[in-house]
């Protein structure tokens, strides 16, 4: 969570000009005039609005340290934010509409209209809110106008019935009244790419550009039926534009497909012309149009592939892109109005309550439900290859389904050797050439890679002692103890949801990473291996293995197992630190 920012009003006495209409009013009817008629500026304030809806308000307050922790279920501030917008249905579509609002122009309006025993939130427009005079502002609600008092200065009581409005705006650095967004900064571009539109659909419409003059010898015509006066001819003019019309009132018909006959005066068929009104800037419409698009996709704040499209992308590649638009293009305006809620309605309300503490707690945006989660396909295979998972969690993981399990014969072929196969050739006899002593034809050992569990020797791949059972005994201990207080942190966490925390307390704290799912990221930014494996130093150093080793396996080992929601076995301990025993000085069991 990044430090609140942005800038915020409630409409009083005092602040009554700073929240009267500004002098960018104007510039912000353009930019809702590009919002209905420009497919890429909807697209991009969409997208914006759609992606904040994913994100939970929850109450926190502020640490010395710059994080935020969790506000307690039965604390006010938490009781405040649960009614912003009504309830979490409410609030997606309240911050959908605050995504669009500060996409395009930069500034909305908050408008809580008490009703009966409850109170409606409204998102309103800088074009829906205008000032009135005599210190009340008009909003228009539902189609209709609903007048604003200004609220009295600080230290006089407050109306309970009158509505509150609260202006929320992305300040322009250099005016900081007046609002500011990306599209704000493509007025000019957007006004050239509708003029280039406009253009481009006019040479669509206009039968001058798109077909051309066809020049006809004057006087052609040949004989198609008795005209006046006894006259066997017609014009081919007139001929001409009835079979194209009978052609485009019914395309079956045979004047859709057949050939005009037309017999003409050998001289007069080399006199007909077909001359076409093209231009070079027909064709250069085009590439400015492309051109134009290209610069309103960077002027957004976000990766120009998610307005461009994604078609020369991976998925890895996808997954860094949408991270980097949640962080440059969603999560700075949900920490705007994330300010404007702390500082105009939850701290309010807590000084209200003559809570001593009122500025230390804060309304943040939970972006976890917009992390996309990491393919888990490669994480399960290690697991699987260390013995932490079975078959049917791989297949689970890797997309495969149970009818995909392997019958008995393709099972026993797969639990085979290499040891296995050797043993075959021994028992056929082959001519061997003899090789030098220094020479082997046994492949390079592999210390990085642990054997199986069931298939562990007493020694390493690399000849090193392996771990002893009183090492192996004292890691287990402490990769329990390790995911026991890993997951009493991860019920404090935004990954374990509050209305479910009570749920959490009677789950075992060592597997309660496998009931709420995390990342890897998760794992690291939410600290939940911090200082767990402290004592891993001292018990490498009394059963001779390497200190560092042990401490970063047993942290990669417990990082992939979280993320991969797998529950601890013990069984995994000894192949996941055979690589790190025999490396220290060995001391007596």
């Amino acid at each position: 969570m990044s430090e609140l920012v942005g800038s915020a009003a409630r409409y009083t006495v005092a602040t009554a000009k700073t929240t009267a209409r500004t002098s960018s009013i104007g510039r912000q009817r353009q930019a809702w005039d590009c919002y209905r008629a420009v497919p890429e500026v909807r697209s991009y304030a969409n997208w914006v609005g759609n992606a904040m809806s994913r994100t939970i308000l929850r109450a926190g307050r502020a640490r010395s340290d710059g994080t935020i922790a969790a506000a307690p279920s039965s604390h006010p501030a938490t009781e405040y934010v649960a009614a912003i917008a009504g309830g979490p249905d409410g609030r997606r579509q309240h911050l959908r509409e605050y995504g669009r609002h500060l996409a395009v122009a930069g500034e909305g309006w908050t408008i809580v209209q008490p009703r009966d025993t409850a109170l409606v939130w409204h998102v309103r427009s800088v074009l829906e809110v205008s000032n009135r005079g005599a210190g009340s502002l008009e909003a228009k609600i539902d189609g209709d106008s609903v007048l604003i008092p200004a609220a009295p200065p600080d230290g006089q009581p407050l109306d309970p019935q009158a509505p509150v409005a609260i202006r929320v705006w992305d300040p322009d650095p250099a005016d900081h009244l007046q609002a500011d967004s990306p599209m704000l900064g493509c007025l000019d571009i957007l006004e050239e790419l509708r003029l280039l539109s406009a253009a481009v659909r006019a040479v669509a419409l206009s039968r001058l550009t798109g077909r051309g003059l066809l020049f006809i010898p004057k006087g052609a015509r040949f004989p198609t039926k008795v005209g006046p006066e006894g006259a066997a001819e017609d014009d081919l003019i007139d001929v001409l534009m009835e079979v194209a019309s009978t052609a485009i009132r019914d395309p079956e018909s045979a004047a859709a497909t057949v050939p005009i006959l037309v017999e003409l005066p050998a001289e007069a068929i080399a006199a007909i012309q077909h001359l076409k009104m093209d231009s070079d800037f027909d064709e250069l419409l085009l590439k400015l149009r492309q051109e134009a698009i290209g610069r309103i996709a960077v002027g957004a704040d976000i990766p120009a592939e998610i307005l461009l499209g994604q078609g020369d992308v991976n998925h890895w590649t996808t997954w860094s892109l949408q991270e980097e638009a949640i962080k440059l293009g969603v999560e700075p305006r949900l920490d705007v109005v994330c300010n404007a809620y702390t500082t105009q309605w939850l701290r309010p309300l807590l000084e209200a309550d003559r809570l001593p503490d009122a500025e230390e707690w804060v309304v943040w945006a939970d972006t976890s439900p917009l992390r996309v989660r990491t393919n888990r396909a490669q994480t399960a295979i290690e697991v699987f290859q260390a013995g932490g998972i079975n078959g049917r969690a791989l297949r689970r993981e890797t997309g495969f389904t149970e009818d995909d399990a392997p019958d008995a014969e393709t099972a026993a072929h797969a639990r085979r050797t290499p040891a296995d196969d050797d043993q075959e050739q021994e028992d056929t006899p082959m001519p061997r050439t003899p090789l030098p002593v220094d020479e082997t034809t046994n492949p390079p050992a592999r210390p990085d890679t642990p054997p199986a569990a069931e298939n562990t020797p007493d020694v390493t791949a690399a000849g090193m002692p392996g771990p002893s059972d009183a090492l192996v005994a004292a890691v287990d201990g402490l990769l329990w103890h390790a995911l026991s207080s890993a997951g009493e942190k991860l019920r404090r966490t935004p990954a374990c949801p509050r209305d479910r925390r009570a749920e959490a307390r009677s789950i075992t704290a060592a597997i309660r990473h496998t009931v709420y799912p995390i990342t890897r990221e998760d794992v690291d930014n939410l600290h939940l291996l911090d200082g767990v494996l402290d004592r891993a130093p001292d018990i490498a150093a009394r059963y001779g293995a390497s200190a560092d080793c042990l401490h970063a396996t047993l942290h990669a080992y417990l990082r992939e197992l979280m993320a991969a929601g797998v529950a601890y076995d013990p069984t995994h301990v000894r192949p996941v630190i055979a690589g790190c025993a025999g490396t220290g000085v060995l001391e007596a069991a």
